[in-house]
């Protein structure tokens, strides 16, 4: 099971590689870039809470309009690379490296000329993410096979009664991995207060209904209401949707409290201070907060406590 979101990168990234060799045989015309702006698009993401397993998500998009002729017809698309563009990623960047009027050179499938790219080189970074999900699998394998029995032995030798060992190196080790957590978002939050602040207005997004759904029996649960809290604002003369969040819950109408609780306490049109991620952003938050990062370092806490109990006490 852990493997397996590695062996899905792996099989996206074959199935990129072949739409980039059929696309390095197409032929080009020359064509111009009639719209360059950002535009926020919904994209599906897998929601495992849901009974239709997926939810809609809005997201940020650099619309790169081009219009070009084939066989004396005009066309015009708005795809740039082969790769997926999930949103989110060098919007401004793609803006900028197409404004309009920009001549562009446009490759297009002579079998279906409507199918066309601005760019069929192999998305940038895939090289390294393959690595990086390479030295995953093999951390995980090989510390699967030597490192966790060797962890146990040396906690054993240490015990009072050996045979808690795997107990207390699991807590230790899910202790280890939850204050691993609590850095990340620590480090996170410390970098987010640094961002720079520009004005945005809260847009509320319209409340969703939806059943739940049992991640373990699968089956279906509660009607939920979801209130989703975004905000839009402007970085560099560049338009962006943020998300401060969402909150679901039974009841169609939280209490004040709830909401103040989970940080919805916005209203429709309320003015509020952005903080933006200068190197994309599209990334941005109302809150950089960082108090997660002491609540998951308690948990931590937590663990490695009980373990020291059990191995003391057995």
């Amino acid at each position: 099971m852990l493997l397996a979101p590695f062996g899905l990168i792996l099989v996206a990234a074959g199935y990129k590689y072949l739409q980039v060799r059929a696309a390095s045989d197409w032929p080009s015309t020359f064509g111009k870039v009639i719209v360059s702006t950002s535009e926020v698009r919904n994209v599906e993401v897998l929601d495992d809470t849901r009974e239709e397993r997926k939810r809609t998500e809005q997201r940020n998009f650099a619309n790169i309009v081009y219009e070009y002729t084939v066989s004396g017809q005009k066309l015009t698309n708005n795809r740039v690379e082969i790769g997926e563009n999930r949103g989110n990623f060098e919007v401004a960047e793609t803006i900028a490296r197409y404004p309009v009027g920009t001549a562009v050179m446009v490759y297009y499938n002579p079998r279906h000329p409507r199918d066309a790219v601005l760019d069929r080189e192999m998305p940038k970074g895939i090289g390294g993410c393959l690595g990086i999900a390479a030295i995953i699998v093999l951390v995980i394998v090989v510390g699967g096979v030597f490192g966790a029995a060797r962890i146990n032995e040396l906690i054993a030798a240490h015990l009072a009664d050996p045979k808690v060992s795997p107990i207390v190196t699991a807590l230790c080790g899910f202790g280890f991995l939850v204050a691993l957590f609590g850095l990340a978002l620590h480090r996170q939050a410390s970098l987010a207060r640094k961002w720079p602040v520009v004005p945005g207005i809260v847009k509320l997004g319209a409340p969703e209904t939806y059943v739940s759904r049992d991640s373990d029996s699968g089956r279906s649960g509660a009607v939920m209401q979801t209130r989703n809290v975004q905000y839009n604002y402007r970085f560099k003369h560049v338009a962006y949707i943020g998300s401060a969040g969402s909150l679901s819950t039974s009841n169609p109408n939280p209490p004040p409290w709830q909401l103040r609780l989970f940080g919805m306490d916005y209203k429709n049109g309320d003015a509020v201070k952005v903080f933006v991620n200068p190197d994309n952003p599209s990334d941005s938050t109302l809150r950089p907060g960082g108090g997660a990062a002491y609540f998951l370092w308690a948990v931590a806490a937590g663990f490695v406590a009980v373990a020291y109990f059990i191995g003391t006490h057995g």
